[in-house]
């Protein structure tokens, strides 16, 4: 775009005049407060009206090699100011997922940024594993940014099942030295962001062996490259492991060792530790030990919701300049907005971001809670933690993919433009899927849970919280009501009765004289299913309690408004599962055409407030990054103005026309 004065779009003047609420009420309480809109928007700008950061050249149009090579020069300036915010006492580590993730961080870095690990996880990883001795000698340079480090656990070989990891630290107890090696293949580390080229240190989790005996998984602090030289340390084998959907500039790698040895304080001992003679002495509990993955899961259900709000923000404010067809012949082609399968397609996805929003935030304070209580050496909430970091971490980006997914064919062929930032956004968003846990092995995670909740009930063993329906829950049939509390109840029916047949088909085949594992492996369709049945009665009942916590602190504009929002994500959660109802919840066929025109009526009554509701998420368009969901709407004009900054249009004719085309079309004459 040019420096002219940038006109409004007419359709969305239009669209915001309408609006029945105050937006900024909204932003406020999604962020948390004034204060907190304030202190975001002064981050934003800090960073985004830095010239230093912007790239000249569209990085789509960079090599593999030029993408990597411009992420490390952009990172290094954003962490120059993060530093700087850091003296000031602008910026904690809570700030780190906004500056790295799906909010602001994707907006600096389009493709993964290099050093995000040495935040998201090595960092967190020195703090809630190393020793308070530990975290004196290694945070504070962590933190200062003069080391740079990475967390290196899935392999060549195995990735979520971290028991079959096959790196090993051996213990030699006369030079107080573990020995790490990789024995095979499979055995290196892949996938560590920033471990390519860029981090100097990792923390590698590898199978603790010392006096003979192999302990199982431990993480340890080793050096990958010398400090000054940045070349591989003897017996580091390193590389970057190549060209993926998504995240090109996170520079995932690989690591192989050779009888690389570091001292015995390198290994991280605030839960398990190993002493000077090579005794081992354990921790109170092994699943200490994943502490990390934990963190990453409750941090990526909130950064996945940033992804899928920025996405639908784009898909609707297109929806309403995007004119189409022509219905009825003496009027104008229509907004696509007006199509109700439009709306069908990108309404609910209004209403799953604000649902996984205040699922996010739940699971951040469960997360925080239980973390305190560790401290305190009280273990009793993490298997319930763990459950729901598994099923919400799995739920939410998988339903998040398909969102953002959706959004993209809502814009047609421009959402296959780059420039809409459909693309790259779903190859970060799809990513999510698999790292820190595949979803189906996640499922399968809280699953167990879900089984174990099950006997308890049996036995008449007092329920955990989040298990509580499992108590009251019975297949009966419930009257009708258009209600949220009616959607709650009988997808509470569904889990609890999925939980049921998948605890006693399990049962039935071990009495049959299956082995338990295999039992396991045989039942494991429906155990995945009665994950997420929970899960998704877990996300609809949370909103709800989150609305009704909150509206009394609202004005009744918003509230009627949040209110029909949680109706929806209700409806269109109920509607999906309709096998399901009809299967465990005693719902009825007229109960689901009631459903059905529930479910329009609410598409219709949320029309008005479309662009409103997203213009409430507060995303400039920087973040944005995309020509087709800028708040002005001139879509058009910046899909030309991108087309123009193509390579191929710096000359009107390319050389490859006199050394091929042209020799081509001569020789058939």
């Amino acid at each position: 775009m040019d420096n002219k004065q940038v006109t409004l779009s007419v359709d969305l003047l239009k669209e915001r005049q309408k609006c029945t609420f105050n937006t900024l009420e909204l932003t406020y309480l999604l962020d948390g407060g004034p204060e907190r809109t304030k202190e975001r928007r002064e981050r934003e700008s800090y960073f985004l009206d830095d010239p230093e950061l912007k790239s000249s050249i569209p990085t789509e149009y960079l090599s593999h090699k030029e993408k990597y090579e411009e992420a490390i020069r952009v990172s290094c300036l954003i962490f120059r100011k993060v530093l700087h915010l850091q003296e000031e006492g602008k910026v904690g580590i809570e700030n780190f997922q906004e500056i790295l993730g799906g909010q602001l961080g994707s907006s600096l870095i389009k493709d993964g940024n290099p050093l995000a690990l040495h935040y998201v996880m090595y960092i967190p990883t020195l703090m809630g594993q190393g020793t308070y001795q530990q975290q004196a000698e290694w945070i504070q340079k962590a933190w200062n940014c003069t080391m740079i480090g990475t967390y290196a656990q899935t392999e060549l070989g195995h990735g979520t099942f971290i028991r079959g990891l096959e790196t090993t630290a051996t213990y030699d107890q006369e030079t107080e030295e573990f020995i790490i090696n990789s024995p095979t293949l499979t055995s290196y580390k892949w996938w560590p962001g920033g471990l390519g080229q860029t981090a100097n240190y990792a923390i590698v989790v590898a199978q603790l062996n010392t006096l003979g005996k192999c302990y199982g998984i431990h993480p340890f602090i080793v050096q990958l490259r010398d400090e000054e030289t940045h070349q591989p340390l003897p017996g580091v084998k390193i590389g970057e492991i190549g060209c993926k959907m998504g995240m090109n500039t996170t520079n995932n790698g690989y690591l192989g060792f050779e009888n690389v040895r570091i001292p015995r304080n390198q290994m991280l001992m605030k839960n398990n530790k190993v002493l000077k003679d090579g005794t081992y002495v354990e921790s109170p509990s092994s699943k200490l030990t994943y502490g990390t993955m934990m963190f990453v899961r409750v941090v990526l259900v909130q950064d996945v919701a940033n992804y899928l709000k920025k996405a639908v923000t784009i898909a609707v404010r297109y929806s309403c300049v995007r004119r189409q067809s022509q219905p009825k012949p003496d009027e104008p082609e229509p907004q696509i907005i007006d199509y109700v399968t439009q709306q069908h397609k990108l309404f609910p996805i209004i209403s799953t971001y604000f649902a996984f929003h205040y699922c996010a935030e739940w699971l951040w304070d469960m997360y925080n809670n239980v973390n305190s209580q560790l401290e305190a050496g009280q273990l009793s909430q993490l298997p319930e933690l763990h459950a729901l970091a598994c099923c919400l971490k799995a739920v939410s980006t998988s339903d998040c993919s398909a969102g953002v997914e959706t959004c993209r064919l809502a814009c047609g062929g421009h959402g296959y433009m780059t420039s809409s930032n459909f693309p790259s956004t779903y190859g970060l968003v799809t990513a999510m899927c698999t790292y820190e846990g595949e979803n189906t092995v996640l499922l399968l995670q809280t699953a167990r849970y879900l089984m174990k909740s099950w006997q308890n009930k049996v036995e008449g063993i007092q329920l955990t919280p989040t298990v509580l329906y499992l108590q009251s829950a019975q297949a009966s049939n419930i009257v009708y009501n258009r209600n949220i509390d009616w959607i709650i109840t009988v997808m509470e029916q569904v889990a609890a009765g999925k939980v049921e047949l998948a605890w006693t088909h399990m049962n039935e085949r071990i009495k049959k004289g299956l082995g338990a594992e295999d039992a396991w492996n045989h039942t494991s369709i429906e155990l995945a299913a009665c994950a997420e049945a929970h899960c998704r009665a877990f996300v609809v009942r949370t909103f709800y309690s989150e609305i009704m916590r909150l509206k009394y602190t609202i004005s009744e504009p918003l509230r009627i408004v949040l209110l029909q929002l949680l109706d929806l994500y209700g409806v269109t959660t109920a509607l999906k599962c309709l096998g399901d109802l009809l299967r465990f919840s005693g719902t009825t066929g007229s109960d689901i055409e009631n459903l059905q025109q529930w479910l329009e009526e609410l598409l219709s009554a949320i029309r008005p407030n479309a662009v409103s509701i997203v213009d409430s998420f507060d995303i400039r368009d920087e973040v944005l990054s995309s020509a087709l969901g800028a708040y002005d709407g001139n879509v058009y004009e910046r899909l030309f103005a991108e087309a123009t900054k193509s390579p191929l249009n710096a000359e009107p004719v390319n050389k490859s026309f006199r050394q091929h085309l042209k020799p081509f079309l001569k020789s058939q004459l």
